[in-house]
Formats: C-alpha cells, sequence, structure tokens
C-alpha cells in the first residue's frame, strides 16, 4: 500500500477536482489508512457525505448538508461539528462552490483537518475520489518479466535471465501486438480476483533487448505499439528444453498451471525454449488456444473424448464420457 498524505492527494487531484485549501493547513500530512486497519469502525468508507452515525475518511459536504447544519440550534449545530472532527477524518470537502461558515473553517483550524472547496458536485466527488483512492491504497506488487497486451489479452512473459523474454517480446511487437511494461511490470489488486498491470512512468515505452540496449518501443514503432495497462490473464514462462522437462511434459494437455501473485491464481503455460523453435508462433497459438477455453472449448478434451469414441466403436461397447481434468 502506498503512503498517502492530505497534501499528496490534494496536489495530484486539484486540477483534476478544482480544489482549494481554504483551512487548515496544518493537517497537511494527515494520513488516509484503509478502512480495513480500523477494526472497530462501523461501516467504513473512504469518502462520503457527511453523516453523524458513522465517519467517512473523507467528508463531502454540499448543500443539503449545509441545510441540515443551518436547522439546528446553535448549540446541536457545535456538537454536530465537534463530533465530526473528532473522528478525525483526513479532510472536509465542500461541493460546488459552497461557501464555507465561519464555525466550520475555525473548527478545521483548531484540528488540524485539511478543509478543501471544490467546483465539482457532490456526486462527482464522490465517484471520481472512490475509484482514484480504491487505486491508490491498493495491494501491489512488481514481478520480473515482459508485459504485453496479446489478441487482447494481457500476457506476461517469464524466465531466467538470458531465456529470451526481451526478444520475443520485440517479435510479437513487430507483428501488431503491444508492449506494457518491460523488466519490472506492476500489478495491483484492483478487485478480489483481478491484477491490472502497468509500467512505472521510468521505464515508460522502453524495452531494453541485449546487444541494442535501451528501445524506445514508442518511437520506433507508434503510438499503437505500446498500452497503458491491461488485465493480467495468462503467464507464460520460458524454460530451457532439457530431457527432464520432455520426460515430464503433458503431450496432451501441455504444461499448464497456475501462480499465484497477491492471491489471485492467474493460469501459467510453460513453453520449452530450443535452438529452431518460433517462440513468438507457440506464444501467439497459446493466447489462441487460452482464449478457447474461456469460450469453454478445450482441444485437448475434445480429441480425448474423440479418440475414447473410436476405441469404443471398435470394441463394440458404448463410449465413456470423459470429465474435464
Amino acid at each position: 500500500m502506498h503512503e498517502l498524505t492530505a497534501q499528496i492527494l490534494f496536489d495530484t487531484l486539484k486540477g483534476r477536482l478544482e480544489l482549494r485549501w481554504d483551512s487548515g493547513r496544518n493537517g497537511a500530512m494527515r494520513l488516509l489508512e484503509p478502512p480495513e486497519t480500523e477494526p472497530n469502525l462501523r461501516r467504513p468508507s473512504l469518502v462520503g457525505y457527511l453523516n453523524v452515525i458513522h465517519s467517512n475518511r473523507i467528508q463531502i459536504i454540499g448543500a443539503e448538508e449545509l441545510r441540515f447544519l443551518d436547522a439546528l440550534d446553535p448549540r446541536q449545530r457545535w456538537d454536530t461539528i465537534a463530533k465530526v472532527f473528532s473522528k478525525r477524518p483526513m479532510a472536509i470537502l465542500l461541493s460546488n462552490r459552497q461557501l464555507v461558515p465561519t464555525d466550520l473553517r475555525d473548527a478545521a483550524n483548531e484540528s488540524g483537518t485539511p478543509l478543501w472547496v471544490s467546483t465539482k458536485r457532490g456526486h462527482e466527488l464522490v465517484s471520481y475520489l472512490q475509484y482514484h483512492l480504491t487505486r491508490a491504497l491498493a495491494r501491489r506488487t512488481t514481478t520480473h518479466g515482459v508485459f504485453l497486451e496479446v489478441y487482447s489479452l494481457g500476457v506476461l512473459i517469464t524466465g531466467d535471465a538470458g531465456a529470451g523474454k526481451s526478444e520475443l517480446a520485440l517479435e510479437l511487437i513487430t507483428r501488431g501486438h503491444r508492449l506494457i511494461a518491460d523488466d519490472s511490470p506492476e500489478f495491483v489488486l484492483v478487485e478480489p480476483d483481478v491484477l491490472d498491470g502497468g509500467c512505472p512512468p521510468v521505464l515508460q515505452d522502453c524495452l531494453e533487448v541485449r546487444g541494442l540496449g535501451v528501445l524506445n518501443v514508442r518511437e520506433m514503432f507508434g503510438d499503437s505499439a505500446v498500452k497503458r495497462n491491461k488485465y493480467l490473464r495468462l503467464i507464460v514462462h520460458l524454460e530451457a528444453w532439457n530431457q527432464l522437462h520432455e520426460a515430464r511434459l503433458d503431450r496432451l494437455q501441455g504444461s499448464a498451471s497456475t501462480r499465484l501473485i497477491l492471491e489471485v491464481d492467474v493460469p501459467e503455460i510453460t513453453v520449452p525454449v530450443a535452438p529452431g523453435r518460433n517462440l513468438a508462433v507457440l506464444v501467439e497459438a497459446a493466447v489462441r488456444n487460452h482464449l478457447l477455453k474461456l469460450k469453454g472449448i478445450d482441444s485437448s478434451m475434445r480429441f480425448i473424448e474423440r479418440h475414447a469414441a473410436l476405441m469404443a466403436e471398435n470394441q463394440g461397447v458404448a463410449p465413456v464420457p470423459v470429465a474435464a481434468p
């Protein structure tokens, strides 16, 4: 999880959400923590409208909330404001150019709570902040390999140093597929079973090929040769061909397994590397076959069923359906 302070969040979103820092500037280093670190918080939420029953980490105050406060008598109003600030929200955010009440500004300065004003409407602020904060605070990891989009599928190519990952990626790019990240793609857990992969800014558009150095793929092949991010759906692992590998290789099913990344099982196919093998064609075939399996079409199982039916026909008995492994 990345550390997220009020100052970082404000600097990141002030242009997009048209933010102005009104008061509470001494709370610039206040941290935003994900809800799971606060087990005693009832119905925790990172962002939401003002609610005195449970606290949001970023409180949105719009016209309805200000009317609610204005309808209270002075003592109730101050008690309500004090209760909201006692929960130590990361920030108070007034929507739609609302004028900041004096007592709200005083409470923000006294408690060191950032108080921002935006020109955007409340529902726009909630929607965008929820999306941004979910990604900013999501679990993430960096994996060694080359991440590409092949036939619209996010494919991570892994293997030992010198296995030919970059050369394979370069060949796939020349065949019309797109580079996302070389060497150190970063994956973010955006959903319980979805990993979104992207490239660190310093490596954007770059591919290192031994003997050629660092190549700028965008400059060489055009904007269509790179992509910003993609969901990870398949791992292709390159492994040197040897007799041990050949002995344990399933000739019908291939070498298929799964790899655990951030507690998500990602399908993995191991491709033996040997002189004369066209790895780019093999990767394209692996991706096409994986897409067929996602549609419920398993070529190897169909072959096994066809073979079983032929044997049963020759022996004069009814074929027995073959269950998928």
